[in-house]
């Protein structure tokens, strides 16, 4: 069955290259069950989730020995507990090394997934099928794969690239507004690390975004993945340019962790991150402050939060932030930008100076 609205790129990375596909209805009609070479096959999905899009995947795996594991939504579920259930699973499956393990929801699903198929037998394959358009345009693509421990987020993990990643864009309609949302911060993050272009397209298309516009969602999609695919193809293991993609996340994953990974999504505080990030890069006399005003902007007009929590401490984000992966040698190494479009990464920040950007920002929170 054909879809003429398909969408279709690839991760350039040698033997190891995959597709991503992005367009309506693809878990019914993408032949990515051919994938799957052998008989084992470990699904992971959540209980959002599951209910609307598990039964159509367990139908097209016909003639395969499957188990299911479903999980409780939200990120503390991303932890070791969770990966020994799922490891545990394909011991009791007798899983072999031609095994496979499907991602069926978002990144969560899909970073707890890739792991355990990082980590069974050394490496098996894993598909994602991500329902979130957070998953779609970020975690699914690139290969990090990751569960959380309380004093930080994704610090025990592995690289391991998927077979392919199949964006159904259909399952965006059961999302609701505030994961969407949340996505819409990840999409945000393309243009301003790398591509003004993509920024002002963004601008231009706020409210039809927000509208779930399908034509213009499957558009951010497709350059978001575009950009990222890229920069994976250059640097896999984050040994350079892929850094950039982690633009505003040092202040988010602190945030998220301060939170203990309860109210604030992740996407939600990566939008907070990045306005810090080009608070500080302004602060340091790097970027006019203008272009923090128009990211802000943007950010509000999707419904995002660009403010400090009440009752953030500045302190305990700096230490969170000490902790960071990106940091070399116990030295802050932050992404921040020189304007829109020139995400940049900058070793060795002074933490005093990242200390009063975050009590400034505090203080103006607590001002009202």
């Amino acid at each position: 069955m054909t879809n003429p609205g398909l969408r279709q790129l690839r991760v350039e990375l040698g033997a190891r290259a995959y597709p991503i596909l992005i367009g309506g209805g693809l878990l019914q009609t993408a032949t990515w069950p051919e994938l799957i070479r052998g008989r084992h096959v470990l699904i992971l999905s959540d209980e959002n989730v599951a209910p609307h899009y598990l039964p159509l995947v367990l139908d097209r795996l016909q003639g395969k020995t499957v188990v299911t594991r479903i999980l409780p939504p939200g990120e503390p579920e991303k932890n070791l507990g969770r990966f020994a259930q799922a490891i545990d699973d394909l011991a009791t499956l007798k899983a072999s090394r031609d095994a496979t393990v499907v991602a069926l929801g978002g990144g969560v699903v899909g970073d707890l997934s890739g792991f355990v198929a990082a980590c069974w037998m050394r490496g098996i394959a894993f598909i994602q099928l991500p329902t979130t358009l957070l998953a779609m345009v970020d975690s699914s693509v690139g290969g990090k794969t990751a569960v959380d421990l309380p004093q930080g987020k994704n610090l025990v993990g592995a690289f391991h690239q998927p077979a392919a990643v199949i964006a159904d864009t259909q399952t965006l309609s059961t999302l609701p507004d505030r994961e969407l949302r949340a996505g819409l911060a990840e999409v945000v993050k393309y243009g301003a690390l790398g591509d003004e272009t993509f920024f002002a397209w963004l601008e231009a298309h706020a409210d039809a975004l927000l509208a779930r516009d399908p034509a213009v969602l499957a558009e951010a999609i497709e350059r978001s993945c575009q950009h990222k695919a890229a920069i994976v193809a250059r640097d896999e293991t984050e040994q350079g340019d892929r850094a950039l993609l982690n633009l505003g996340h040092t202040f988010g994953h602190a945030l998220e962790t301060a939170d203990a990974y309860g109210r604030l999504l992740h996407g939600e505080s990566v939008a907070i991150g990045m306005v810090l990030a080009a608070r500080l890069s302004a602060e340091l006399d790097m970027a006019p402050a203008s272009d923090t005003e128009r990211l802000a902007t943007l950010l509000a007009r999707l419904n995002l939060p660009v403010d400090l929590p009440a009752g953030a401490n500045p302190g305990q984000l700096l230490d969170l932030m000490r902790l960071d992966k990106k940091n070399l040698s116990g030295r802050l190494r932050l992404i921040l930008w020189r304007g829109l479009g020139q995400a940049c990464i900058v070793p060795d920040v002074d933490e005093d100076r990242v200390h009063a950007c975050l009590a400034n920002a505090a203080m103006e929170r607590a001002s009202g």
